[in-house]
């Protein structure tokens, strides 16, 4: 019976997770792609767990209570809510800001209430079964976090591109449902003797659960430092998040089997203390290995971090909770407030320290509330004397992006000139003036149409639009490409938003893209471009460009998916046009040209239309006189007359009809599909 309950929580664990990975890609469409949509979600996420887990807490205290059966409810409630969320989430963003933020956090809540439900319903089931503690939560914590990092790996590798989030979200409630059944086959079987154990109070004990909320506000503050750096170091791959969790979820289970060998305070107190410097020295260690090795597999790494720190949490629960009737109440308060720690660490660190902050700095800060918390649970000063290591970490995160960004290559030739850090990203810059916003390439910080052929596409707007007065351009990155519609003759109004701030500081030190900064017809709007376009949908616009990100970056289908390019016909004025980055996926030329009538591609870039395109080189040569010589402009003019049907001439145009029979194999990207980003 004991192995069965153990089983029916790994089942539980798996399809939490899966929850999580498609509920927050759902929700980006309502919130946008930011760190504080991020933070709400996360946030939203965990502290229905903590509740869920003291109202399980509460019910626990009885103790002929029918667990199994409250079990498989939760469970049934969960899966049912689980095959309507994706229905839910849009009427969100049916309100305005303070709706959005309202409904979006209750609809995550809600459901993972019932999740945070389980773990004390369970422990007061096992003490019941077997009057042990420290074993019944290491062993539940495990098998849990288990089920939750599978689902990780297995979303990650094969799920999300195989299922879209629709079919993941089905299979999430299937699991669910399969847990249900479970419970209630198990629930019949259960034997009608228990141990029984004394019907007290659960105690407070402030000190552990200062302990546990210092465990998961480290932990967590930890986890997001490591996903900047892998993220960086894969140029955004979308897998890397899933695979950073799965790694660190399946570190903080194994954490929960360390419980059976140390049962004492000082063994926690130590624990904490180690885990924290550890941590404080990992993304350090991590960027040395990947000069030999692919990044994603350094993440090892991350999962011993983790196991050291997930072994605290049943610690605690071991030294700090009785066995008796209120053992799932005590330990559903330890559990809420790792919880709460948790939360606080995501928001400190995601909101507040990336903006002042320099990583290395975060890292040092948490490693030192680690080991500060370490000390006092033991009052013991002599562990202080571990913060003397902080400064040599320190200094061993010099370089570190370079590191990441160069792997094998890196000498100390390839420092950056710039490197800025926000909550919105790392934008860094180098010697050559490329400039690179999450390691990877967006461009170059120049507007000279004479050397630089990233600068024809943009110079050639009046090729393709006889008159844009008005402009938006989703993305500023480096400034480029806003710099020189801002000098296009028919400009009258230009609107640019950009999702990260880090890059208008960046701007701001190169005088050639600084005007942009404040020149009266360009506005500069700091917020994510879809979020933005949906709260302004009544601003019609003769173009709206984008040098979007790489097609398979996380989170590009938000400006590549047939519903982004619904809502942006629906902003253009008449003969407006969508002037775009596919880089040259075949999915986003497809899903470009068939959601409009008129459609050209131009190298990498499509534009489309609801109106024929007025393609006018005589137009184009007034709009760029002076930018060039004259050499130089025939030579762009004759790309122009370039006919390229292949799909990947650099500069070449092609029509709309060829495009569609070479792509028609590819697909139509949709936000449930996210088809460039999973299906590479």
């Amino acid at each position: 019976m004991v192995r069965a309950l153990y089983l029916l929580f790994f089942l539980s664990g798996f399809p939490a997770l899966l929850y999580q990975i498609v509920w927050q890609r759902a929700l980006f469409t309502v919130f946008g792609v930011n760190t504080e949509s991020v933070t709400v979600v996360v946030c939203a996420f965990m502290l229905g767990l903590g509740a869920g887990s003291l109202a399980g807490g509460w019910l626990s205290k009885r103790q002929r209570l029918p667990v199994l059966l409250i079990f498989a409810m939760l469970e049934l409630g969960i899966a049912g809510y689980g095959l309507v969320s994706l229905r839910l989430f849009p009427l969100a963003s049916a309100g305005g800001p303070l709706w959005t933020f309202l409904a979006a956090f209750a609809m995550v809540a809600i459901p993972t209430m019932m999740m945070g439900a389980t773990l004390p319903l369970l422990t007061a089931e096992l003490v019941r079964l077997h009057g042990e503690v420290g074993k019944t939560v290491g062993k539940l914590y495990f098998v849990n976090t288990l089920g939750s990092a599978v689902a990780c790996f297995a979303a990650g590798r094969y799920w999300m591109g195989a299922l879209g989030m629709d079919g993941v979200v089905q299979l999430a409630a299937a699991l669910n449902g399969a847990a249900a059944l479970c419970g209630l086959f198990w629930f019949q079987r259960s034997p009608r003797k228990r141990i029984e154990v004394p019907d007290q109070p659960a105690a407070w004990r402030p000190r552990e659960l200062a302990v546990a909320a210092t465990a998961g506000f480290v932990s967590l503050g930890f986890e997001l430092v490591w996903y900047r750096v892998y993220s960086f170091a894969t140029g955004g791959e979308p897998r890397a998040f899933a695979y950073l969790l799965g790694s660190f979820l399946l570190g903080i289970a194994l954490g929960g089997l360390l419980v059976r060998r140390v049962k004492s305070e000082t063994a926690t107190a130590t624990y904490l203390c180690l885990s924290s410097c550890a941590a404080g020295l990992t993304a350090p260690f991590i960027a040395s290995l990947m000069a030999h090795v692919d990044p994603l597999q350094t993440l090892p790494v991350v999962t011993i971090a983790a196991a050291m720190m997930g072994a605290v949490f049943p610690m605690l629960c071991q030294t700090a909770v009785a066995a008796n009737a209120a053992a799932g109440a005590g330990v559903s308060y330890l559990y809420a407030a790792n919880i709460a720690g948790s939360v606080a660490g995501s928001y400190f660190v995601g909101q507040l320290a990336f903006d002042l902050l320099p990583l290395q700095g975060i890292a040092v800060a948490l490693s030192a509330v680690g080991i500060v918390a370490s000390a006092g649970y033991r009052r013991n000063a002599r562990i202080l004397g571990f913060l003397a290591f902080l400064p040599l970490a320190m200094t061993l995160y010099d370089n570190l992006y370079e590191r990441l960004m160069y792997e094998g290559g890196f000498d100390p030739s390839s420092r950056f000139v710039d490197v800025v850090e926000t909550k919105g990203g790392v934008v860094t810059v180098d010697s050559e003036r490329h400039i690179y916003g999450g390691g990877a390439h967006d461009g170059i910080l120049t507007t000279d149409l004479e050397t630089a052929d990233s600068c024809i596409r943009p110079y050639s707007l009046s090729y393709l639009h006889p008159e844009p007065k008005s402009v938006l351009l989703v993305g500023v990155a480096g400034g480029a490409w806003t710099a020189i519609v801002g000098k296009n003759p028919f400009v009258r109004e230009a609107v640019a938003v950009e999702i990260n701030p880090g890059y208008l500081t960046v701007i701001g030190r190169y005088p050639e893209i600084a005007p942009i900064l404040r020149d009266p017809k360009i506005t500069l709007v700091v917020d994510d471009g879809r979020r933005w376009m949906r709260r302004n949908m009544h601003r019609k616009f003769d173009a709206i460009v984008m040098d979007t990100v790489q097609h398979w970056r996380s989170n590009a289908t938000n400006l590549l998916s047939a519903e982004f390019f619904r809502l942006a016909k629906s902003m253009l004025n008449p003969g407006g046009i969508v002037y775009f980055n596919t880089t040259y996926s075949d999915a986003a030329m497809y899903t470009g040209a068939i959601s409009f009538p008129y459609a050209l591609r131009f190298g990498p870039f499509l534009a489309v239309s609801d109106s024929p395109l007025r393609l006018d080189e005589r137009r184009w040569r007034a709009a760029v006189a002076g930018h060039a010589s004259d050499a130089r402009i025939e030579r762009i003019a004759g790309y122009f007359r370039t006919i390229d049907l292949t799909g990947t001439g650099h500069f070449a145009v092609e029509p709309r009809e060829n495009i569609l029979t070479r792509t028609r194999q590819a697909g139509i990207i949709t936000d449930a599909n996210m088809l460039t980003e999973w299906r590479p």
